[in-house]
């Protein structure tokens, strides 16, 4: 299977730590070496990055550990093929428009015998389940709200949609419109809030400490969305499987 890493934040934060630990688990840590990539919404618009090596070996996520982008709402993903080649156009998350903004959409699991019927504006460009059940998801938004809707309309439209697809397999996916972060977990997925007073945080699969007290202010607020826990010293929470959390601000809103 593959994994998942999103951020949400009130303040535009940078995910280097996080990513960094992250992209280990592409070759170095663990197996899921059949691509990768990184969106960071920033204002209307997005940073989208991909690339099919692996992201421990990749010179493009070797710059991005480097360079600080800073971003509210951030999905990362690496790769462990069940469909579809390793190829580009196959590497998560991928990105559509919608009501006039970009959506992003990564997924881990294995969808059998899925197959949608998909109508004119939203088509897969690869060969993946995940892509296949994106452009359905897009599909049924566009025809369920007229124009775009509050986060908490859609996080009701989610939770009717989201049970179509994932009683074809395993369904963890992470999705943004840059207002939200939204995270559905069929089996493995593991949340975490930072907030004041910060602490320092040390990565399980690397070696590195930060100490986040000395990089925020009182005010801010980082949640932390990821398929196994990043960090050795920190308290991560299960979703309970088949759970939809809407992320918001850095903090989880559920009902």
């Amino acid at each position: 299977m593959c994994q998942l890493l999103g951020m949400n934040c009130n303040t535009p934060t940078d995910a280097t730590f996080s990513f960094t630990g992250f992209t280990q688990r592409g070759g170095r840590t663990a197996d899921h070496v059949d691509g990768w990539g990184v969106a960071f919404f920033e204002g209307a618009g997005l940073r989208h990055f991909v690339d099919h090596l692996p992201a421990a070996e990749s010179p493009v996520a070797e710059l991005i550990r480097k360079y600080p982008i800073k971003s509210c709402n951030v999905i990362a993903h690496i790769r462990k093929a069940t469909q579809g080649a390793v190829n580009l156009q196959n590497c998560h998350p991928f990105v559509r428009e919608l009501w006039g903004r970009y959506w992003v959409f990564a997924h881990n699991g294995n969808l059998e015998n899925y197959a949608p019927r998909l109508h004119a504006n939203f088509h897969p460009v690869g060969t993946t389940d995940s892509e296949r059940a994106f452009c359905w998801l897009m599909q049924e938004l566009a025809k369920s709200h007229a124009s775009v809707p509050s986060v908490e309309e859609l996080t009701i439209t989610l939770r009717e949609l989201v049970p179509q697809i994932s009683r074809h397999g395993t369904f963890n996916f992470l999705l943004s419109n840059g207002e939200a972060l939204w995270a559905h977990a069929s089996t493995h997925l593991f949340y975490l809030e930072r907030g004041f007073p910060f602490a320092s945080a040390e990565l399980a699969d690397e070696d590195l400490t930060v100490d986040f007290a000395a990089q925020t202010s009182p005010a801010d607020r980082v949640t932390v969305v990821v398929t196994a826990p990043l960090t050795k010293n920190e308290t991560w929470t299960a979703f309970q499987p088949h759970e939809l959390i809407a992320f918001v601000d850095g903090r989880a809103i559920r009902a």
